[in-house]
């Protein structure tokens, strides 16, 4: 997790995005603001202008956002005046975690991008094979028919994650973070664009995959 103190940028965007200090929101207003930058700054929305410089600017803004949100998540997690029945249930200390092929896609320029995620392993992957994410017992399955579509020198890698509850989250995003950082222009996770950083990977990978507080049966 990102434990380093905002930056006076970081909360000039905070007010800039937020309308209002950190110091001053809550998590319910919090949440109800985030949806509605969410909505209002989606690329998506931004498609019919037909305009791929359009596109960037929004996808840039967007990312910004989503950056800002997972400093904003952390530092209400380490508040100690908010308490935790407040905060999202999938940020508690005991919330569990498990998903079946969730989806990702990775947008890069960096036609090494797929070798360095999987090494040589890759040639074998794109036909559906599946690989073990070191450390850990969740899986990695290339969509089967799908070996990324390039436009010039971009491309897309389209693959599904799947993990148990007794793998950790931490490990699983570390190793896709350092993987694809630097090297990724965009990531979607579930449909959820979010920005190419630790701790808003780790935000979404959670959020998604969210089972229910407390210890397993």
């Amino acid at each position: 997790m990102d434990h380093r103190p905002l930056s006076l940028q970081e909360k000039e965007s905070i007010v800039k995005f937020f309308g209002k200090p950190i110091e001053e929101l809550n998590p319910h207003s919090y949440r109800q603001l985030l949806r509605e930058l969410r909505s209002r700054y989606h690329p998506d929305n931004f498609e019919k202008f037909g305009d791929e410089t359009v596109r960037e600017l929004a996808t840039e803004k967007f990312q910004i956002i989503e950056h800002l949100a997972g400093r904003i998540e952390e530092h209400f997690k380490n508040d100690p005046n908010t308490h935790s029945a407040d905060w999202e249930d999938y940020l508690q200390r005991d919330a569990r975690f498990a998903f079946d092929r969730m989806k990702i896609e990775i947008n890069t320029a960096d036609k090494d991008l797929k070798y360095h995620l999987f090494g040589t392993y890759y040639r074998w992957l794109v036909y559906g094979d599946s690989y073990k994410i070191p450390g850990t017992r969740a899986q990695i399955t290339i969509d089967d028919n799908h070996q990324g579509n390039s436009i010039g020198y971009r491309e897309t890698i389209r693959m599904y994650l799947s993990f148990g509850e007794n793998d950790s989250t931490e490990d699983i995003v570390r190793w896709l973070f350092t993987k694809i950082e630097g090297r990724a222009d965009s990531l979607i996770i579930h449909k959820e664009l979010v920005q190419v950083d630790f701790n808003a990977i780790l935000i979404a990978l959670k959020r998604q995959s969210y089972l229910s507080i407390g210890m397993s049966a």
